[in-house]
């Protein structure tokens, strides 16, 4: 098992490409399935997600080819098994967004329930409501989703659950939409970056889809899709994790390739932080060199400040002067990182599912362990700045995610290395 060893002080500069967007890419390669030839699809993220969902699909007839490490191209023409096996669906959660591809497919599916982070309960109810809701007729049998839609028709579709709108499960109801006969309105849709995305992909295919980008979709369901060409939007948490290792570190870093439109809630909040953040063309410029300060972050769907990037900002507010207070209000569960950072000298507090952040002059680096992938970018994140060595074990979570994140930080100037 390979460990990532950090040994912190050094400042960081220079420019970081930001990688495709891993949220992205999985519905999208997950909905080439709907199409009746193949799909090619570009500045594909080089993680083991990507892997995993090409396993998957494979499993289920269609052949995937990697021209290049970037690019997948998907031809679902020998589509034909409608079973996700579990020893593949066990690996990550979006494993469940095959589900709405099939039933669109080929009318059924049989999908294990689906493993991933340890961050909490992250029940399927909402992909099952929406399913139900088209026609489909489900049920759960031996720890599989066993699903025919068969008569899928066009329906109302509420999809508001108690953390508000479901990313996946828009995904997995919009796939399966549309193909079924007539018109589905989806209410309470997400409306992420990786969303509008994937709307855009399908109407390349042919899909009709109105309201993109809020949280109504009418979805005028067609009979045909063909494959289409379609290059994947930045990966906004992975720039967000760059813009925070700025900050901590107090780097002047250049991000190529990141959206400021899809950070907006995390900008705010950074240079609320001290952090001079500033828009270009394609890139952002992000300058932490200037005086810290603590923030109060509340998570939300978006477009307010992404679940995916609490651990990497309570890393930042663990050297920030001062009591900072941050609520999880997506995965309530969500805080393994916290004695971790303990480990290091960090002073947090869990009460509820805030955590209480004091300030603390320096980090101290240690043995930690990452026990999701979110959690595994904010260790290193610590790790940057912690006197001495930290060594960050069980680190396949940040490969899930991150393109070479050692390597993109080593480039700039960290002193950063991974053993086996």
């Amino acid at each position: 098992m390979d460990k990532i060893i950090i040994r912190g002080g050094r400042k960081l500069r220079g420019s970081v490409a930001i990688s495709g967007s891993k949220n992205a890419a999985l519905p999208i390669m997950a909905a080439s399935l709907l199409g009746d030839t193949p799909a090619y699809i570009t500045n594909v993220p080089c993680v083991t997600d990507i892997r995993t969902m090409a396993d998957i699909l494979a499993a289920l007839g269609a052949k995937v080819d990697f021209p290049s490490p970037h690019e997948v191209v998907i031809d679902p023409s020998g589509l034909c098994n409608p079973t996700a096996p579990y020893e593949l669906v066990r690996k990550m959660r979006a494993s469940i967004c095959v589900l709405g591809p099939l039933l669109g497919a080929i009318g059924r599916a049989r999908i294990s329930l689906p493993g991933g982070c340890a961050i909490g309960a992250r029940p399927i109810d909402l992909h099952i409501k929406g399913m139900k809701q088209l026609g489909a007729a489900t049920r759960l049998s031996h720890g599989f989703v066993v699903a025919d839609g068969t008569g899928m028709r066009g329906a109302e579709v509420f999809l508001g659950g108690r953390f508000g709108s479901s990313v996946l499960a828009t995904a997995n109801v919009l796939m399966a939409a549309v193909k079924a006969r007539g018109v589905t309105r989806i209410e309470g849709a997400a409306c992420e970056p990786e969303i509008v995305d994937l709307t855009h992909f399908l109407c390349a295919m042919g899909a009709r889809i109105d309201g993109i980008g809020s949280h109504t979709l009418r979805v005028e369901g067609v009979r045909k899709l063909r494959g289409a060409r379609h290059k994947l939007i930045p990966d906004r948490i992975e720039a967000g994790t760059y813009m925070i290792a700025a900050a901590i570190t107090k780097s002047e870093l250049l991000l190529k390739g990141a959206r400021a439109d899809h950070l907006r809630a995390v900008i705010e909040k950074i240079e609320e932080a001290g952090v001079g953040i500033f828009e270009s063309s394609g890139a952002i410029r992000v300058n932490g060199k200037g005086k810290r300060r603590v923030v109060d972050v509340t998570t939300h769907p978006y477009p307010g400040f992404p679940t995916d990037l609490q651990a990497q900002m309570i890393a930042l507010m663990t050297i920030s002067p001062g009591i900072s207070v941050i609520t999880e209000k997506v995965f309530a569960e969500r805080f393994m990182h916290v004695p971790e950072l303990n480990r290091m000298a960090a002073s947090i507090f869990l009460e509820g599912s805030s955590a209480i952040i004091r300030g603390v002059k320096s980090l101290s680096g240690a043995p930690v362990m990452a026990s999701d992938l979110r959690a595994s970018a904010a260790l290193i994140l610590a790790g940057l700045v912690a006197r001495g060595e930290t060594v960050v074990d069980r680190v396949y979570h940040i490969d899930r995610g991150y393109e070479n994140i050692e390597e993109k930080l080593r480039g700039l100037g960290a002193e950063i290395e991974r053993v086996r």
